[in-house]
């Protein structure tokens, strides 16, 4: 039963929400320049930026490991400006069986709220929830937000 496990985390930024969804939506390759400690490097392996069933593959940094990830963007929603992101390959896959992100943007005048979704399933009991992979979000989502501030 344990096995399955949903880990929410909610960030506010100051930097434009909108922006911010277009970066997960359609230019999530400008992140490595935004967050280089963080992310390396991140192609296109299949469709086009910003739609449905596009497969990305990032080269990324996490606890101090250089890891690979392979992803399907599984669903955009304009309205509200999520993204949705299904691993299916990669280092996280060492650990779950299925491992499915989400980002998602709420602005409300001024205040955007960043909200980072994790939906897994571990491979065993033994396998730790996400825990450090969401601080790596976090960090992420202020890098971001740095480099949007800093270049505004």
């Amino acid at each position: 039963m344990g096995l399955s496990g949903k880990l929410v985390s909610k960030t506010n930024i100051k930097s434009d929400g909108d922006v911010f969804h277009e970066i997960f939506r359609e230019r999530p390759h400008h992140v490595p320049d935004m967050s280089p400690d963080l992310i390396q490097n991140c192609d296109l392996h299949h469709g086009e930026w910003g739609t449905v069933g596009s497969v990305i593959f990032w080269n990324y940094t996490h606890d101090g490991k250089e890891c690979v990830a392979k992803e399907i963007i599984e669903a955009i929603d304009e309205e509200k400006k999520s993204v949705t992101f299904n691993i299916v390959e990669g280092d996280l896959m060492e650990l779950y069986k299925t491992f499915k992100a989400t980002v998602h943007v709420d602005t409300v005048g001024e205040d955007n709220l960043v909200t980072w979704t994790f939906v897994y399933e571990k491979l065993n009991e033994d396998v730790p929830d996400p825990h450090t992979l969401m601080e790596f979000c976090v960090k992420l989502t202020k890098d971001i937000e740095s480099h949007h501030l800093t270049n505004a």
